[in-house]
């Protein structure tokens, strides 16, 4: 069995998951929360186990490398960050209505690397720049601040359905965490969130210095990528010195989610040393 076979699995695993999270939200259904909780830490376990494998595999065909190279493999670690960061928050709060808000942001990226016929599955050799360690913390650590910025756009959602009825004690909305917890929790995942894409990009600095000789040239993929860190920074701030709470918190993390997904992927619709299709020639 190959690396994309189990990843392409636990695609279906991580959607069961969301389905069940979101059956027991709406259903009131203690027990089908409980089995989301298992089948999403089967889908981590499967997605930990493709991920090692391919990486054996690398080595296999006489590459050698991380399997964080490419569209596909960055979208497979994407998914796996998201799923461990609410599986961490679903243990800390006792919560699983959240589950049904961030489980099915990993199945969508999981479907998009396992069933888009513009994303290759195949193991690549590495043109040299991408041969460097640098490289590995890079991506590890804007990923799993990227895992957490997606974990906190769903939370910054459940705020805002919870907002229409605030008084709720029954029903799909009353079901939702306080907006007193939810906003301090998309707080919490942010802050989490940032420190990691600050690491990311001084790792990323370091890494296009020992690539090309220059820690910064303006590519796309770095002005966008500076764009996100200052939206969130922006966020920060405001929540510290002006004590934006609630709504505004809310949509300032949706706006800087987006700015996430245009860095990831936008970016790649333009010329730059970091587009995947560069990387790739």
């Amino acid at each position: 069995m190959t690396s994309s076979v189990i990843l392409s699995s636990v695609t279906f695993i991580y959607g069961f998951a969301g389905f069940l999270y979101i059956f027991a939200w709406v259903f009131k259904k203690p027990a089908a929360g409980k089995t989301a909780t298992w089948v999403a830490i089967l889908g981590l376990a499967g997605n930990a186990a493709g991920f090692g494998l391919r990486w054996v595999e690398s080595y296999q065909l006489g590459f050698g490398h991380a399997p964080l190279s490419n569209l596909y493999e960055s979208l497979v670690f994407f998914a796996a960050c998201i799923t461990l960061i609410y599986l961490v928050i679903e243990r800390r709060y006792a919560n699983r209505v959240i589950g049904a808000f961030s489980a099915p942001l990993a199945f969508l990226t999981m479907a998009y690397a396992s069933l888009s016929p513009n994303i290759s599955d195949r193991i690549q050799p590495l043109i040299p720049a991408l041969k460097s360690n640098w490289l590995i913390a890079h991506v590890v650590t804007c990923f799993i601040g990227y895992g957490a910025f997606a974990v906190a756009f769903g939370v910054s959602l459940m705020y805002l359905f919870k907002q229409s009825e605030p008084e709720a004690t029954d029903g799909m909305i009353g079901r939702l965490p306080t907006l007193e917890a939810l906003d301090e929790l998309t707080h919490q995942l942010i802050v989490f969130g940032f420190l990691f894409l600050s690491v990311g990009i001084i790792t990323g600095a370091v890494w296009a210095n020992s690539a090309w000789g220059r820690y910064w040239g303006w590519d796309p993929k770095e002005t966008w990528s500076l764009i996100t860190w200052f939206v969130y920074a922006a966020l920060l701030h405001a929540r510290l010195t002006r004590g934006w709470r609630g709504r505004r918190i809310a949509y300032l993390s949706i706006i800087g989610f987006a700015a996430v997904l245009f860095t990831y992927f936008g970016v790649n619709l333009l010329p730059g040393l970091h587009s995947y299709q560069a990387m790739s020639k």
